[in-house]
């Protein structure tokens, strides 16, 4: 193995030589277990970075190419995936677990929807989000799907993004149960995966087929 082919789990830096691995924290909470873990693995292989990604994840940067397998059987927990064409995350606040202002369980929610989707193949990276209250604090106009939570029931956004063209996202639908929610996501996804292009991002493809297609296509 040189040091340009990145190990299993492991993305490859500016200098070249070492790599990034971001574990799974799913809608960014972490046990007492894997946070023991983490500290014990930064200690013991010297990771000169433990950095909290915009998604709610810990990225650990500098590792060693021949430290990343032992990292992971370490850490004990699933591959974050950063670079596949697939559901990366849902991040989430903390909804009326803890936050005065929460009227929907946002960390409740994001958990499912972490199990039901997180990891499934698509044509472009997929970022979620879920908010508990009309203040987004999840971000979820700005996610690929995002959800927000209000006395009525929740609000579900599709095509939205940040970065260098950002793209406010569409409310897709208002007023659902929970249930609701996870059927119209697994329908927006199903939609996407069928129709978009190849490293087309949700909102590129909101943009080219138009939101009225998505909504008829999901809503009919």
């Amino acid at each position: 193995m040189t040091t340009k082919e990145a190990p299993t789990g492991a993305i490859l830096q500016r200098d070249q030589q070492t790599y990034a691995i971001v574990p799974r924290t799913p809608v960014g909470l972490i046990s007492p277990e894997v946070l023991e873990a983490l500290n014990i693995v930064v200690k013991k292989y010297a990771i000169p970075i433990v950095k909290i990604t915009s998604g709610q994840r810990l990225a650990l940067v500098g590792v060693k190419a021949e430290d990343v397998d032992a990292i992971w059987k370490d850490l004990g927990t699933d591959v974050g995936q950063a670079l596949e064409l697939c559901v990366h995350f849902v991040q989430a606040c903390p909804g009326t677990s803890v936050c005065k202002f929460g009227v929907q369980d946002s960390l409740g929610l994001g958990l499912e929807m972490e199990k039901l989707f997180v990891g499934r193949d698509l044509p472009g990276k997929f970022k979620l989000s879920v908010s508990g209250c009309p203040f987004c604090c999840s971000e979820g106009f700005v996610r690929d799907l995002g959800v927000l939570g209000k006395k009525s029931g929740w609000t579900v956004i599709f095509g939205g993004h940040p970065g260098a063209k950002p793209r406010i996202g569409d409310i897709v639908a208002e007023d659902l149960a929970k249930e609701e929610v996870i059927a119209l996501t697994e329908k927006l996804l199903a939609y996407y995966a069928a129709n978009a292009k190849k490293r087309e991002r949700a909102a590129r493809f909101v943009e080219r087929v138009g939101i009225d297609a998505v909504k008829q296509a999901v809503l009919g």
